[in-house]
């Protein structure tokens, strides 16, 4: 039998394994040239990716609809199946085909082919409202908890919400240049509900706009660079926010330590026509020859702020590398405060969700630097209650939860005085 669409279905359960067995992340497993993606036609990967990040989105409502009907749970390889098959159902997939689909996956396993008939038995079993009644996905415990303490219980139920959902596609756009047609946000990047292929948008090949989250997106214009100005982007990859920069007219320069990773800030730069300094090395011993007017910091953090684009984070990370982060987060922020004029500004931020990496760290800076001052900016389109009152910008995937959300982020203006 060759079922419509096995192929996909198939890399998608190897994804699947490749997070919660071997603690890849997706996009390790969807880099790897050996691995379940391998030899499979653009079209089937997109799908197998899809088909995977929807799946990690529901696994714990697979796992409660899975479970009156296996007596003991079975190998990974087929409970992956057997969730990847009612994710497809709860989306609304025919229920013949997807039912097929996974017994023929499960049949063809060198080690499951006995268990086709389990898997039969089971799907047919799976109501057609699949998920209804059922709670969204809960954050693990040790992200969870410390959210809960930070903004309450309902603040928390509504960003799982909202990470239970397929996001929406943001871009920034560049002057002049051609675009999609989407929802512009107040803050101005433009929300596409179903982009479909990136590179068939208009607009893609003539450089007239780039993806970013729309919150990602409010660092530069924190740091409101002016034209002429030399301005300094660390940690630049993937170079949303060096395009930012560099289309304001500022000279930036971008530094980065992965190679592979500033490759593709050169491509991105090449394909909007705009220019930066992109130097690859390590920002905590690379010194440059002069003092710059303005630095933009994204630190390396725990990323736990994007969760609703990177499903696969609470399967891979269990919060034993905050400590280490925190620490780097720090001396970084200490270095770009090294690299800008007396009087020059600095924006650091962080796409996490934690308070220790965003909220502790400005309280950490200016108890550790005499004169440094947080310098609050009016940006257009941010709700008033998304400011601290340390004068810090602090967004969640709940804000704007009926147009889809965005990346939780902690982002704040400094002054070197």
């Amino acid at each position: 039998m060759a079922a419509e669409g096995l192929a996909a279905r198939a890399a998608a359960v190897g994804l699947l394994g490749a997070v919660l067995s071997e603690g890849q992340s997706m996009a390790e497993a969807v880099a790897d040239a050996q691995g379940p993606l391998a030899g499979l036609t653009p079209s089937d990967k997109a799908r197998a990716q899809r088909l995977a990040l929807a799946t990690l989105r529901h696994i714990e409502q697979c796992d409660r609809v899975l479970e009156p009907h296996l007596r003991k749970s079975p190998p990974r390889e087929v409970k992956n199946a057997l969730r990847l098959a009612v994710t497809e159902l709860a989306m609304g997939g025919a229920a013949h085909g997807v039912v097929n689909a996974a017994v023929e996956i499960v049949r063809r396993g060198k080690r499951t082919g006995h268990m086709a008939g389990l898997v039969n038995a089971v799907l047919r079993q799976v109501p057609e409202a699949v998920f209804d009644g059922l709670p969204v996905q809960k954050m693990p415990r040790w992200l969870r908890q410390p959210l809960v303490h930070a903004y309450g219980r309902d603040a928390v139920a509504a960003i799982e919400a909202v990470q239970a959902g397929v996001p929406p596609l943001d871009l920034s756009l560049r002057a002049g240049g051609e675009a999609p047609e989407g929802e512009v946000l107040p803050t101005g990047s433009l929300r596409l509900a179903d982009a479909g292929q990136v590179s068939a948008l208009p607009g893609f090949a003539t450089g007239g706009w780039w993806v970013q989250d729309a919150a990602a997106a409010l660092a530069v214009r924190m740091l409101a660079p002016v034209a002429g100005e030399r301005v300094l982007d660390l940690c630049a990859a993937p170079g949303g926010k060096t395009m930012q920069l560099a289309a304001s007219g500022a000279a930036v320069t971008a530094v980065d330590i992965s190679g592979p990773r500033m490759g593709r800030v050169a491509e991105n730069l090449a394909r909007t026509g705009l220019a930066a300094e992109l130097v690859v090395a390590d920002a905590l011993q690379w010194t440059p020859d002069a003092p710059f007017d303005a630095v933009l910091l994204d630190a390396p953090c725990s990323a736990t702020g994007t969760i609703r684009r990177h499903p696969d984070l609470p399967f891979i990370k269990d919060g034993s590398e905050l400590p280490e982060l925190v620490a780097l987060q720090a001396a970084m922020l200490d270095r770009a405060l090294g690299f800008v004029k007396s009087g020059g500004r600095v924006v650091f931020c962080t796409c996490s969700l934690l308070p220790e990496e965003g909220e502790g760290q400005l309280a950490a800076a200016l108890e550790r630097h005499a004169g440094l001052r947080v310098e609050r900016l009016e940006i257009a389109g941010v709700a008033p209650e998304w400011w601290t009152e340390t004068g810090g910008l602090r967004l969640r995937p709940d804000h704007w939860a009926d147009r889809g959300g965005m990346d939780g982020f902690f982002m704040v203006r400094l002054v070197k005085r």
